[in-house]
């Protein structure tokens, strides 16, 4: 059974008049949390597709560059996007749910944080009110400035992201700490790691975005150091 097979029963109470956001109490246990985690995506991406004012081809065509959605699964898909974003729940009610569902899951909470940082890059620019939710949905998380800071430098083009900021250091770090926090970022990048700790196998692919900026910032590093 795919995973937009089992987001579809998993949304099928809605037809008895529960919220999405409710459905979230009922995905806890592995493999649920799996479906959780693409809903949440989902959810979440469709409320912060609106921030910026309309939702546009481009932030709807994002979802597939973070989930890989057969042709013939488009519409379960389609239907948790076109439901979060006609419900009148805010965004934060949606991330207060899922800090609940992954509570004392950091990682999780940072893997779905920079899903939705591909979001909201999908057309091109990142807007101040985009900024503001995401800012928000972090605190609501639990993750700190540094953690976030560096999901915005992974995710945000600049004209020259700090490396520093993507492995979330300092430039006072020793060399040898900083590689270690290299280290252990791109372990926690590992897609049988993500899988483990409930990244659904249909968002892997968040990983090569993530280890291409990881990569790109220890070679830079290093590459001052020597």
């Amino acid at each position: 059974m795919s995973i937009w097979t089992r987001i579809s029963a998993a949304l099928s109470a809605l037809a008895s008049g529960e919220s999405l956001s409710e459905v979230f109490d009922r995905l806890r246990t592995p493999p649920e949390r799996s479906v959780a985690f693409a809903i949440a995506v989902i959810a979440l991406g469709a409320k912060l597709a609106k921030a910026d004012g309309a939702v546009t081809r481009d932030e709807v065509r994002a979802f597939r560059e973070v989930f890989i959605i057969p042709p013939d699964e488009e519409e379960n898909a389609a239907r948790v996007f076109n439901m979060a974003r006609q419900d009148v729940a805010g965004f934060d009610v949606y991330a207060r749910r899922i800090a609940s569902l992954f509570e004392g899951r950091p990682e999780v909470l940072s893997d779905l944080m920079e899903g939705l940082f591909h979001i909201a890059m999908a057309d091109g620019d990142y807007h101040e009110r985009e900024d503001a939710v995401l800012t928000e949905v972090a605190r609501i998380f639990g993750i700190d400035d540094r953690e976030f800071r560096s999901l915005r430098a992974r995710s945000v083009p600049d004209a020259a992201p700090d490396p520093y900021e993507v492995l979330g250091v300092t430039p006072e770090m020793p060399v040898t700490e900083i590689r270690k926090a290299w280290h252990k970022a791109v372990r926690a990048s590992h897609p049988d790691v993500m899988i483990a700790r409930g990244v659904p196998e249909e968002a892997i692919r968040m990983a090569e975005q993530r280890l291409i900026a990881l990569n790109r910032a220890w070679e830079e590093i290093s590459a001052k150091a020597a």
